[in-house]
């Protein structure tokens, strides 16, 4: 009797295998059926398409032309999915959020760069470090910053009313945006000016953190080894091992790092002091004890020890904070503007309906927030243009994903359902989704604000799309939604506000063009460096 239980568990094992490869063929069979553009290569897929800086068209084809799951080719051909199906990304984002978690090239690559703060953290170490973050983001909180987001945007203005002085002038507004961004979740993030926005003065710490994404980006290749060398020995010897290789942008990267780094520890060092001395010395510091690092410090140390989150990790989110809370929100103010130069009209009935409210006046956070054409116009443009459109996902097991509608695929048949193998890619499909015709109308591909001043379609509502804003994916959603996208916005609000009262913007002379990216970013004419000028002419108070 015994003698027949190694044939048993051979069998078993046999029965197992053939399990998992009939499944696995089957998923197979189910994607290489999806609809989709050919691979360009056997090496890259259509990987240099995806990241192609003026690869405009074929993003816009393969939202448009195959269907809410597309079947894409990754490195060496792998399948990758590109999904904005809104039950398909509910699953995605939302309720298997734990089977389709950020790669771990992305993990180990800010775990590396800005320490173990959110952008680097995955499942319940993640879950902890939100719970103790979320109530420094909340919309309570944001009113009581208004007053620091109204006194650097009045830095802004003077600073931009002294270079056109003389007359109208070309200025490069995607440098004051991003000056400003970084002001301000400097006061309002950190307690911290990084720039009075007076004088052009070199700033360190700006340039390393504009030269952080280009930089990065430049080391796609070898960023794909981190997480295989990324954990070996002590931090000590993988500097050593940093420092030893002779090469210019991996040298590059890691001085950028060291200078960011070195600031958020001094930084935190700084309000550590301040804390220790007493409340008196928390008011003298920028942020006057309401910046988001202040109150939350003071809340962790407040906190039972197991919500306590650790030094290393405190610092982690400030670094994490300045990065993501700069690039992003700077260029979609660039893009805002830009769009607003394309539609003198809208940019005149913003104006008169910001001077409307406001009649000399700085507007209330409750008053700012509810101007509808303001409002419409953030909306609108966060919807056709969001900084972001790539963002990855991997399935980390097998998994069954369900569709809102049944596919059509390449041999006819209608697909109910994907299932998706463990280690298939996914494209979360951001602009796909927010300009899905089947949702918001043939016209989803315009810049039409006038459609968020009426209640919006029943398709769009019924979709239960998981966006955390306005029915968009532009801050994704679920457990990994931008946690500082009310932030974002009173920013974008409080920008727009200020400088339509006292400016007019115009064309260049030079063609801007937009260029896809991690965030996406302009350049003037033929010219790579990010860059956007406006023509810009001082108005008269309560000119509209």
């Amino acid at each position: 009797m015994t003698g027949n239980i190694p044939l048993a568990l051979l069998l078993c094992a046999i029965a197992w295998f053939l399990r998992r490869y009939l499944q696995h063929r089957s998923a197979n069979t189910t994607i290489n059926n999806l609809p989709g553009p050919p691979s360009t290569s056997f090496w890259t897929g259509n990987i240099r398409q995806i990241y192609d800086p003026q690869g405009w068209a074929f993003h816009r084809d393969i939202s448009l032309s195959y269907g809410p799951v597309v079947k894409m080719h990754a490195f060496f051909n792998r399948p990758l999915l590109y999904v904005y199906d809104p039950r398909a990304l509910q699953h995605i984002i939302v309720k298997d959020q734990h089977v389709y978690e950020e790669n771990e090239m992305f993990i180990m690559s800010n775990l590396l760069a800005f320490g173990p703060g959110l952008l680097s953290t995955l499942g319940n170490h993640h879950k902890k470090q939100r719970k103790m973050l979320n109530p420094v983001f909340s919309m309570n909180h944001m009113r009581h910053m208004l007053p620091i987001f109204y006194r650097v945007v009045g830095q802004l203005r003077q600073a931009i009313a002294a270079r056109v002085s003389e007359g109208p002038k070309e200025v490069d507004v995607l440098d004051w945006m991003g000056r400003t961004a970084l002001e301000l979740i400097g006061q309002g993030g950190l307690g911290y000016s990084f720039d009075r926005l007076v004088e052009d003065t070199p700033n360190e710490y700006r340039d390393a953190l504009k030269a952080y994404v280009p930089t990065i980006l430049s080391l796609t290749v070898y960023r794909t080894s981190i997480p295989y060398i990324g954990g070996l020995g002590p931090p000590a010897f993988r500097r050593w091992v940093m420092e030893m290789i002779p090469h210019k942008q991996i040298q590059k990267m890691k001085n950028i790092v060291d200078i960011m780094s070195e600031r958020a520890s001094d930084i935190f060092t700084e309000k550590k002091n301040a804390f220790r001395a007493g409340d008196e010395a928390v008011l003298r510091q920028v942020g006057e004890g309401k910046d988001i690092m202040s109150v939350l410090m003071k809340a962790n140390m407040e906190a039972s020890e197991d919500d306590k989150l650790p030094e290393p990790e405190l610092i982690a989110q400030m670094a994490t904070l300045l990065f993501a809370a700069t690039d992003t929100t700077s260029n979609a103010l660039s893009r805002i503007l830009d769009v607003l130069v394309q539609h003198p009209d809208a940019q005149e009935q913003l104006r008169k309906e910001i001077l409307d409210a406001s009649q000399g006046r700085e507007l209330s956070y409750d008053e700012l927030m509810q101007l509808p054409y303001l409002d419409a116009v953030c909306r609108e443009t966060l919807r056709l243009y969001p900084p972001v459109t790539i963002i990855r996902r991997d399935a980390r097991k097998d998994a069954i994903l369900p569709l809102s509608e049944p596919i059509r695929g390449r041999d006819g048949t209608l697909i109910h359902e994907i299932p998706v193998p463990k280690g298939t890619q996914i494209v979360v499909g951001i602009q796909g989704s927010n300009c899905n015709k089947a949702l918001w109308g043939e016209d989803a591909l315009e810049w039409k604000p006038e459609r968020w001043l009426s209640p919006l379609p029943d398709t769009v509502t019924n979709a239960r799309v998981p966006g955390v804003y306005s029915n968009l994916m532009t801050f994704i959603g679920g457990g990994r939604a931008c946690i500082g996208f009310k932030f974002s916005e009173l920013e974008m609000k409080a920008v727009l506000c200020t400088l339509l009262l006292s400016f007019r913007f115009e064309p260049p002379k030079e063609q801007i063009t937009w260029n896809i990216a991690g965030v996406h970013y302009p350049t003037m004419g033929n010219g790579n460096k990010p860059q956007m000028l406006l023509k810009v002419t001082a108005l008269k108070s309560g000119t509209a």
